[in-house]
């Protein structure tokens, strides 16, 4: 059944490949070998099917080649682009550095105005005070001499009609005049002596009515002065203010929350008790206005002052102060070892083995030693529910319990765990959640 079947083929197959016949020759005789037609169409068939598969590798070769160059020049471009970014936010971060520095200053130069401005201010009332006190006594005494002096003409007159009544018989007429006369001669020197009182009062008088003009005027003053100190002072406090809100809130911190906690933290009063006193002396006086002013201003004031003791016990520093290579940012990414697209919970930073990495924040240690994947894993534990994560170390300098302060060096630098290569994988978790440690590192260089 075979031989007729290859026959057939053999006979279909013979008008395009005739029977061949290869002849082998030796010292024995000469031999041939029957290419049957079958036979070279199975080879050619052979050859055929190599030629196409050794085309096909070779193009998915080339293919392959083609475009992992293009994949290698697609990331250089977005390296080149990711860098430019990288120097334009550094730029930014100069620029809100040196505007934050210059606010600062504005701060503290307009806060020895105030101060300075409110002692002259004080110092202003208290005069203000002690003249008006001095112009109420002089007006009562002069009133006091009008009154004396209404009083002496009007005995004049009475001793003067007594004088001209002739027909007066209580007293003769010499005894009389004696009388009128030294009465006279007494009532022109007191009228004398009081006009002259008089004229001295109403020079007092003038002269502290000039001085409590010439006192409203510097009040006045003063008070165009502390206008313009509040103003850059609430100019300020707003410009210190918002990059530190504005920190907390991109990091998904409640900003409240976080002043009570720190508020009750640094909540302690004291002092001596001493006994009760009370000034008689008079005191100078502020609006209530002003007061108000000053008093909303404090407290926006303190709100600063408790913020940056938050933003001190926030990991805003960066992790390693040598020279190192951000590799991969925070979010999802292709996976270095090949296990597809995958979350990132973190930054990395390579640099060379033993590079120095450092305390971001003050804390304590919760672990210090080997975790799954990690490698050599320190973890430090901060307030507010904020905990950092400082992963792949080649050696740990810091034990359970530790407590560090910021800037502390804690481990160095290594390739442990689930690595391409030595680097620092650096996390912040907020209450177990991962977060985006740039927005601190961000936020600490605009705000310090």
């Amino acid at each position: 059944m075979k031989t007729r079947l290859f026959s057939a083929l053999d006979h279909a197959v013979e008008r395009r490949l005739p029977e061949q016949r290869l002849f082998l020759k030796s010292e024995e005789g000469t031999r041939f070998i029957r290419l049957r037609p079958t036979m070279q169409a199975g080879i050619i068939l052979g050859a055929a099917t190599i030629a196409c598969w050794t085309f096909v590798v070779t193009a998915i070769f080339l293919m392959d080649t083609i475009s992992s160059g293009n994949a290698r020049e697609q990331a250089q471009r977005e390296r080149a682009i990711y860098e430019a970014r990288l120097n334009a936010l550094s730029n930014e971060r100069d620029d809100r550095a040196v505007e934050a520095a210059a606010a600062h200053d504005r701060f503290y130069v307009a806060l020895e105005q105030i101060s300075e401005m409110q002692s002259a201010l004080l110092a202003s009332e208290d005069r203000r005070n002690e003249l008006e006190t001095g112009i109420e006594v002089i007006q009562t005494t002069l009133r006091k001499t009008m009154k004396d002096r209404d009083a002496a003409r009007r005995e004049t007159e009475v001793l003067t009609a007594q004088l001209n009544a002739e027909d007066n018989p209580d007293s003769p007429l010499l005894a009389r005049a004696k009388t009128v006369d030294g009465s006279v001669s007494f009532l022109t020197s007191a009228l004398e002596e009081t006009a002259a009182e008089r004229d001295q009062i109403a020079k007092d008088a003038q002269a502290a009515i000039d001085t409590a003009e010439e006192l409203r005027f510097t009040l006045k003053m003063n008070e165009d002065r502390n206008e313009q100190i509040f103003s850059r002072l609430e100019e300020a406090v707003t410009v210190s203010l918002e990059p530190l809100d504005k920190m907390f809130r991109a990091a998904g911190m409640p900003t409240e929350s976080i002043l009570r906690e720190v508020r009750r933290g640094y909540s302690g009063q004291g002092g001596p008790l001493l006994p009760a006193t009370m000034s008689t002396s008079g005191g100078g006086t502020i609006t209530d206005q002003t007061s108000t002013r000053a008093n909303r201003l404090l407290k926006e004031l303190d709100r600063i002052n408790l913020f940056r003791i938050a933003a001190d016990k926030s990991p805003v520093a960066m992790p390693v102060k040598a020279a190192f290579r951000f590799t991969s940012p925070f979010g999802y990414r292709r996976d270095p070892k090949g296990a597809g697209r995958r979350m990132h919970a973190g930054v990395d930073f390579a640099g060379s083995r033993g590079t120095a990495i450092y305390a971001t924040a003050d804390g304590i240690v919760t672990h210090a030693g080997w975790q799954s994947g990690y490698g050599k894993l320190v973890k430090i534990k901060h307030a507010f529910g904020i905990e950092t994560r400082y992963a792949h170390n080649s050696n740990i300098r810091v034990k359970v319990g530790q407590r560090v302060s910021r800037g502390d060096r804690i481990s160095d630098m290594g390739a442990t765990g689930r690595v391409t290569g030595t680097h620092l994988h650096y996390e912040v978790r907020l209450n177990g959640t991962p977060v985006n440690p740039m927005t601190y590192i961000k936020a600490g260089r605009d705000v310090f």
